[in-house]
């Protein structure tokens, strides 16, 4: 790696800082000008894009402008994607109480199983413009397009404007960014968060700034919002980056990480706190829970259940039989790599890991505060402890959890890249360059060859290309014997295309075509029609709900992938009760929900095995006049958590009758 901070350059031209090259090399070829140390940052480097040579702004905006067209294009052919987060987000444009909470009804029964940050936005523009597919899609867009921008404004500020390109067109087309960033899960604003939190941690290292440290803690805090203990795993890597480099005394740095600590604790502190003190009687009631405790959320249900398999992470300590396998393959350190994970995420991992090695060796030797070292600790712990994690979490686990790891792998492809890119001269640098080059291509046509009906011919074409560039970069195919210095520009230029297309050829098809696919239910993935588990698809394949709208969110999908009836839907819009109907299992609710526009209570929240309403609580619903119908069927835990009491005690009570296909119980005259 060159030297990009106060260290000075190697004793070998080109060559990276702490080489074992100790004679001085041949007189250097003449180098195209970005392959120059890059400046320190300056003040205008507050702008957007910073005091830079000509190219550098069309550059970026270009960056930006693509990404918004890949994440926005026919956006609404997506529809409502998540009924169950599409009908939290529904109520929050009609109830504040509901949009502070995070409640699946307007009625504030109870909430999603996490928490509510992550729907205060779309919930917010569809106060503004209406509630529609559209009005709460284009925020997560929005937040994919800001994610690659801080991307490339962090590892610029590192390895300069050319790293910080391709480190944000690597995160644009990574499959599961796509994914993620035109759906409507929490992940859109936890990677946003993660990402923003990266930058300003790169910031704080600059200059031992703890403002900056301490509005990453900050930032970090909001993610835990959107995601929980989620958003805290890549805390070991962004300490230890700053434990290591900071400019400043061992002391000062360990008190402004603990700044950073109480950042933390004051944002996602605050929300706790809030809820926790808000009587249950003036809330909802908090999903995922035993006791309708968001700490009990945080740390059982959402947390070390997810990790430790305990209770599957499930509610009630319900477990979907092998059900983690299905979702996301078997654990052990090659998780990331196979069938459910490998296609999200996977293209530029191998390249990222290997780029990794080489710059902590190659770097073995710079000053502590060198802030090359700095980022490859910081996203390389972010990319590790995270990679772990998720590699042997025994828990529920799912495919597009991945996308947190997206941004650690464009970080280190760009970074690695560029400075290995300018240490070319120097042969280990070289081969290690065109080593990761050719195992990416590779990689990518085992990747491409797991769906062999979409696009054959295009692994032979990834793998040529790999070659091609390999052999290139081992020859300096910029610098050969007799080439004129005119030419040699063009040759460099020619290289790194091919580099490019090599390696990114395959991810970005794959994202393209993940772009081009509308992707509903509770466990979407990337990558054409042939190769897509999301929707019904996953449904079938699991046994679960798909849960989503049909094509451009037209009409509910019921459990098992019904619609709807009119007949029912008429039903329920006619009730003129606080809630319209109470179903067992959240799906179910939120598709109704969303077709009539109505309250409806999801008896044991997302799975059926919460203890909402107890039956005493639901008897004085229905004495009160509050429910209107209780419609059968539809439960995904069996029962569990009292709603087998309801259920009984409706049937017991009420009379039957069928509407639409559906058993329907008039609750009241």
């Amino acid at each position: 790696m060159t030297a990009t901070t106060s260290t000075p350059a190697g004793p070998a031209a080109g060559a990276p800082v702490g080489s074992p090259v100790a004679a001085p090399s041949p007189a250097p070829s003449p180098a195209p000008a970005q392959s120059a140390q890059p400046a320190r940052p300056g003040r205008r480097e507050r702008l957007l894009f910073g005091a830079q040579p000509r190219w550098v702004r069309p550059s970026a905006a270009l960056l930006l402008a693509l990404t918004a067209v890949l994440y926005l294009w026919n956006l609404e052919a997506t529809g409502y994607a998540n009924s169950f987060y599409a009908a939290a987000i529904q109520a929050g444009t009609k109830d504040w109480t509901a949009l502070l909470f995070g409640s699946l009804d307007a009625g504030n029964a109870i909430t999603v199983d996490k928490p509510p940050a992550s729907l205060w936005f779309p919930a917010l523009a569809g106060r503004i413009f209406g509630f529609s597919a559209l009005s709460m899609l284009i925020p997560q867009a929005l937040m994919g397009v800001a994610a690659v921008g801080l991307l490339y404004l962090a590892v610029r500020r590192v390895s300069g404007p050319a790293a910080g390109l391709l480190a944000g067109g690597a995160l644009a087309l990574t499959p599961v960014a796509a994914l993620m960033f035109r759906f409507n899960n929490p992940d859109a604003l936890l990677t946003l968060c993660l990402v923003l939190a990266g930058y300003l941690t790169t910031r704080a290292i600059e200059k031992a700034g703890w403002k900056w440290l301490a509005a990453a803690g900050a930032v970090i805090g909001l993610a835990f919002l959107a995601k929980m203990l989620q958003g805290f795993l890549i805390v070991p890597g962004l300490a230890l980056a700053y434990l290591w480099a900071a400019p400043a005394t061992l002391g000062r740095r360990l008190l402004h990480l603990l700044g950073a600590a109480a950042g933390i604790a004051v944002v996602a502190g605050s929300y706790i706190a809030l809820f926790q003190l808000t009587p249950a009687s003036a809330r909802p009631y908090m999903a995922g829970s035993e006791n309708n405790s968001f700490l009990e959320l945080t740390f059982g249900y959402n947390g070390l259940g997810r990790i430790t398999g305990s209770g599957g992470g499930m509610p009630g300590g319900a477990r979907g039989g092998g059900g983690n396998v299905g979702f996301g393959g078997a654990a052990g350190i090659t998780r990331m790599f196979g069938t459910s994970f490998g296609g999200e995420v996977s293209w530029l991992l191998p390249a990222a890991l290997v780029l990794l090695g080489a710059g902590l060796w190659f770097t073995r030797r710079e000053a502590r505060t060198s802030t090359t070292r700095a980022a490859l600790l910081l996203w390389g712990g972010w990319l590790a402890v995270t990679a772990l994690i998720f590699s042997f979490m025994s828990g529920t686990v799912h495919p597009y959890y991945a996308v947190a790891l997206a941004p650690a792998v464009a970080a280190l492809v760009g970074i690695g890249s560029v400075e290995l890119w300018r240490g070319r001269a120097y042969r280990p640098a070289r081969i290690v360059l065109a080593a990761t080059v050719l195992a990416g291509s590779v990689w990518s046509a085992v990747l491409l060859g797991r769906d062999p009906a979409w696009l054959p011919g295009l692994r032979v074409v990834v793998v040529a290309l790999g070659l091609l560039a390999a052999v290139a970069l081992l020859l300096r195919a910029d610098s050969l014997p007799g080439l004129p210095a005119r030419f040699r520009t063009a040759a460099a230029a020619g290289v790194v295309t091919l580099s490019l297309l090599a390696g990114g050829l395959g991810t970005a098809a794959w994202t393209l075509a993940t772009a081009a696919q509308p992707h509903s239910g509770s466990i979407p993935t990337s990558g054409p029609t042939g190769s897509a588990m999301g929707g019904a698809r996953t449904a079938a394949r699991l046994g679960g709900a798909p849960g989503g709208m049909g094509p451009g969110g037209t009409g509910p999908g019921g459990m098992g992938g019904e619609s709807a009836s009119s007949e029912v839907t008429a039903l329920l819009r006619a009730a003129g009760t606080k809630w319209s109907a109470i179903v067992s299992g959240a799906t179910q609710a939120a598709n109704l929900e969303l077709a009539t526009g109505t309250s409806v209570i999801a008896l044991g929240g997302w799975n059926g095995g919460d203890p909402y309403p107890t039956l005493a609580q639901f008897q004085g619903m229905v004495d009160r006049g509050e429910i209107g119908y209780f419609i059968s069927g539809g439960g995904m835990g069996g029962g569990r958590g009292g709603s087998s009491e309801v259920a009984a005690w409706v049937a017991a009570n009420f009379q039957a009758e069928t509407v639409g296909g559906s058993t329907v119980y008039r609750l009241g005259a």
